[in-house]
């Protein structure tokens, strides 16, 4: 058996993914329709293949402890000139991304990572193109707003043709939690 690399995301639902990823295509983003539209969790790792069946059942728990939670997308963002990314902003939900790629990459669990940036959750509409498609997806995005329930997330791997294709959903085990709930119980996440 040999190495995978794999990737855990929430997907951005249709109609926004499929826009969005059209976008992305007509920015020059060459990538664009390879990478399903989502919201990082895990980015690309290199596991043994061996290890997947301990990733899933890692990822069955982290997703069985979670809750629902509203997602919404507004604006953009970039991380020029430190990485050349723009992306639309995850004005909603933010906080509890982060919970959950610190749940997934758990130090405790078998996909355990230290990151090479700071965690920023964020949906990425153009990558390493040239700086005026890079403008021009940061102005043409700037008003762009979508938002949905969030349900759960997903295992994915990278093809040898570079394609990302999912192997597995995790759907939260939990109910949706309203916009403005407080504390919650353990493995929920709290939304401001």
């Amino acid at each position: 058996m040999g190495t995978v690399t794999i990737g855990v995301s929430i997907a951005v639902p249709e109609p926004h993914g499929s826009e969005l990823q059209q976008l992305r295509a007509g920015f020059g983003d060459a990538s664009a329709h390879g990478i399903p539209t989502h919201v990082t969790l895990l980015p690309p790792t290199e596991v043994d293949e061996s290890a997947l069946p301990a990733v899933e059942a890692h990822l069955a728990e982290v997703a069985a402890a979670g809750r629902a939670f509203p997602m919404r997308l507004s604006g953009t963002g970039t991380f020029r000139p430190v990485s050349p990314v723009v992306f639309v902003r995850v004005a909603t939900g933010a906080e509890a991304c982060t919970l959950l790629q610190q749940q997934v990459r758990d130090p405790a669990g078998p996909i355990a990572r230290e990151l090479q940036f700071p965690y920023h959750p964020h949906v990425t509409v153009a990558h390493g193109i040239d700086d005026a498609a890079m403008d021009r997806a940061f102005e043409e995005l700037a008003g762009y707003e979508a938002e949905w329930p969030c349900t759960g997330f997903a295992l994915y791997e990278q093809g040898a043709d570079g394609v990302w294709r999912k192997l597995r959903e995790f759907p939260f085990g939990g109910s949706v939690v309203p916009p403005q709930a407080g504390r919650v119980e353990r493995g929920s996440v709290p939304i401001r």
